[in-house]
């Protein structure tokens, strides 16, 4: 591994409520264009950008990568708290070694509540031979063998010299705000103004509620009165008769979106009426409320026309069960990609505790409409549905698209596998065969 002392050399201070910027070097520019921005999720080699380039105030690119523990682990769902992102190449590296033990001299820093520290390696004997090791909470190492996250973040990059193309490593650190924007990037080489501009910043930050010096809110549409309390007890009436099974969340392997049964990430229980004749009148009542009621209203927060419903489903949270949902977002997948906004509708909204969405990146404050009334938020929010702590919440959970969407989700039903993978059967998604 050839490891590049970078010619620019940046570190931002966080004081207070201002990032004073220190810069040793020439100036540079932004990059002209950031076509392609949008698929990283999906192509993360198709966005590149050099190690140089991160500024405050730059999204992070959205990737998933294998922990020790996690075969696919969603960089995006570490949003709501600070992250120590490192790029480290090797810990065979005498300067990384330094890097890595002066994180885990700090452990009480990393709580994964207000921070959390992420290394990145591209070396297998990292993993193998123990040279990096997760402490949790807090510090954890993702195994980039394929090198793409490396080389999407501008970490590894190519150079032609007299023996030809090779690749070097130039090992560097963001730290990121509980967005997942960029608020400092820190060159590794040297190590010692690594670690000490690191420490600094760190010892700066202020609580993650106050990290914008201003209250955030979640850019949600909160709607009252969608259904009527008579038509919400039908809706929880029908499910207790009919009862619910146990649904999981989709993900994407080897370019197929597989249903995952994971206990840990959701516990809920659904009663979908979708295709049932016997149901078509409640179909069409429920229809004729949102075309009536919500979906101008969409129109003019959002300016999208809806034009497409996606199921029909009565969901149950139990307190009994530690009813939750993790944070995650609803359209990562091929198979959900058409997705726009989705919506909660609560059927019982006064009759259980907990159980209210989050949205991480917005901050700790929760939301929950009326009984009867919807919250409609964006697919591509990372949301949570807070665990229900005493009774049992019933929501109606629609998701809405337009014919452009449609179009979409029709060129990838391919990608729809129908296979389901059960992890308290001690399935394990990652290892499905290309």
């Amino acid at each position: 591994m050839s490891i590049v002392l970078p010619a620019v050399v940046r570190t931002f201070l966080l004081a207070s409520t201002a990032v004073q910027m220190y810069r040793h070097g020439a100036a540079e520019q932004l990059p002209e264009s950031f076509n392609g921005f949008q698929a990283v999720s999906v192509q993360l080699n198709h966005m590149h950008m050099t190690s140089s380039n991160w500024l405050p105030g730059d999204p992070t690119l959205e990737f998933s990568a294998r922990t020790s523990s996690n075969p696919r682990y969603h960089f995006h769902t570490v949003a709501g708290r600070y992250v120590v992102l490192s790029f480290l190449g090797s810990a065979a590296h005498p300067s990384v070694q330094q890097a890595v033990a002066h994180i885990h001299a700090r452990p009480q820093r990393f709580d994964d509540a207000k921070l959390c520290f992420f290394g990145v390696s591209i070396d297998q004997s990292d993993e193998t031979a123990g040279r990096l090791r997760d402490t949790i909470p807090g510090i954890r190492y993702l195994w980039d063998f394929d090198r793409k996250v490396s080389h999407a973040y501008g970490a590894l990059e190519s150079a032609t010299g007299l023996q030809g193309q090779s690749m070097q490593y130039q090992p560097f650190t963001l730290v990121l705000d509980p967005m997942l924007r960029v608020l400092a990037h820190i060159p590794m080489l040297p190590v010692e103004r690594h670690n000490q501009a690191l420490d600094h910043i760190l010892a700066t930050l202020p609580p993650v509620a106050d990290h914008a010096a201003s209250p955030l809110c979640a850019p949600v549409l909160i709607l009252p009165r969608v259904l009527e309390p008579e038509l919400c007890s039908e809706l929880v009436q029908l499910y207790r008769r009919e009862g619910g099974e146990a649904s999981g969340f989709m993900r994407e392997i080897h370019g197929k979106t597989v249903a995952v049964m994971d206990n840990s990430f959701k516990r809920r229980k659904d009663f979908a009426f979708d295709t049932q004749p016997q149901f078509e009148k409640l179909r069409a009542a429920i229809r004729a409320r949102l075309l009536r009621r919500l979906v101008p209203e969409i129109r003019r927060a959002f300016q999208f026309q809806v034009t497409r419903m996606e199921r029909y489903v009565v969901a149950c949270y139990d307190s009994t069960e530690g009813g939750l949902f993790r944070p995650h977002k609803d359209n990562t997948t091929l198979g959900t990609a058409h997705r726009r906004f989705a919506c909660t509708i609560n059927l019982n909204a006064g009759e259980y505790e907990g159980g209210n969405l989050r949205f991480p990146e917005f901050g700790p404050q929760t939301y929950r409409a009326p009984t009867g009334g919807a919250v409609v938020f964006s697919c591509s929010l990372l949301h949570e549905a807070t665990p229900v702590i005493s009774g049992t919440r019933y929501a109606f959970l629609p998701f809405f698209y337009d014919d452009a969407a449609a179009r979409i989700r029709q060129k990838n039903l391919h990608s729809l596998t129908g296979e389901v993978f059960d992890h308290g059967k001690g399935e394990d998604e990652g290892s499905i065969a290309a």
